[in-house]
């Protein structure tokens, strides 16, 4: 059974998601993935959405001011034998249900090229 968690950058789950989710765009990227880093900071974050099966971490997400009415998302990762599942869509809407109830009225993403499954979900949800 899938849990969804909201939580901020104190959580322990979320660094080890993050860690896995680095690894992968490494994997993918290589050292052009270095370039990118500096955008990715996970302090200080209140924001963050956690994905648990069997009180297992499987997904996060998160959100960062954008502008005055949108937010960007960012630090998405779904343990890729789980991918396609519906835990990415799980996060991403209560992502877009958590920024609406504090005021902003839109989201924007960015994701690589290297990266189908996550452009697929993105597209499939409007992105």
């Amino acid at each position: 059974m899938m849990t969804i968690k909201r939580a901020d950058s104190n959580n322990k789950d979320f660094y080890r998601l993050v860690a896995k989710l680095d690894e992968d765009l490494t994997r993918r990227y290589g050292t052009e993935q270095l370039e990118y880093d500096r955008y990715n900071k996970i302090k200080d974050i209140d924001t963050i959405v956690l994905a648990y099966i069997n009180d297992e971490p499987v997904g996060c997400g998160c959100f960062k001011t954008f502008d005055t009415n949108s937010v960007e998302v960012k630090r998405m990762f779904v343990e890729t034998t789980l991918q396609g599942k519906g835990i990415g869509k799980a996060i991403l809407k209560e992502l877009e249900k958590w920024a609406a109830e504090i005021g902003y009225r839109s989201m924007v993403l960015e994701t690589g090229t290297r990266q189908p499954e996550a452009i697929h979900l993105y597209k499939k949800l409007g992105y």
